[in-house]
């Protein structure tokens, strides 16, 4: 593979890491990380998140929901999840930390909310390499479900970017021709290292 992708969500759990995993299966160099201030993962009820520390080994996480309660965690998918993820890497990372992991070609955001904070932070970074990156947000609700096809067509959409010659001059093509197969709209937007 000739790029370097990053796949971004909220908390570095479901969406991000459901496109890192596919990805990475199908060869890609990609990483995955998380925009929000800490990791947030469903609780009993709605005003009960289970919330961790970016950093924090997914190997803790499911171990210390099981012993909360294993059937409610079982149940909604959080353990698969959290399992899943310790086979792709050891913990979740936060985006705004991440310039040790070099540089990326390609990032793709699953929220706009996302993207909008991805945009903000390579504008507040020192822009000395002057290096072109993709930024593309691909909306995807944050299910399980969702989350499966999201990286389905994440990974049909950086094959294409992986075709071209160049993806600075073929992005509209590209993008136009996602937007057609899988009637999703998508935003992008060109930023600079």
């Amino acid at each position: 593979m000739k790029f370097r992708y990053a796949m971004v969500c909220s908390s570095n759990q479901n969406r991000s890491m459901e496109a890192h995993s596919l990805l990475k299966k199908q060869g890609f160099e990609v990483s995955s990380y998380g925009t929000g201030a800490h990791v947030k993962l469903p609780g009993p009820s709605v005003r009960e998140p289970n919330v961790y520390e970016f950093g924090t080994p997914y190997k803790h996480m499911y171990d210390d929901l099981r012993r909360k309660d294993s059937e409610l965690y079982r149940r909604n998918g959080i353990l698969a999840m959290l399992k899943r993820n310790a086979t792709v890497k050891l913990a979740p990372q936060r985006w705004q930390e991440n310039a040790v992991d070099g540089v990326f070609d390609v990032v793709l955001t699953f929220e706009e909310k996302v993207f909008d904070m991805v945009i903000e932070d390579l504008h507040n970074r020192d822009q000395v390499l002057l290096k072109a990156v993709l930024v593309i947000n691909l909306e995807v609700k944050d299910n399980h479900d969702e989350a499966a096809v999201g990286a389905k067509h994440t990974l049909d959409l950086c094959q294409e970017i992986e075709k071209a010659e160049s993806w600075e001059e073929s992005i509209d093509e590209i993008i136009a021709g996602f937007e057609n197969k899988y009637r999703r709209k998508l935003l992008y937007s060109v930023s600079f290292y």
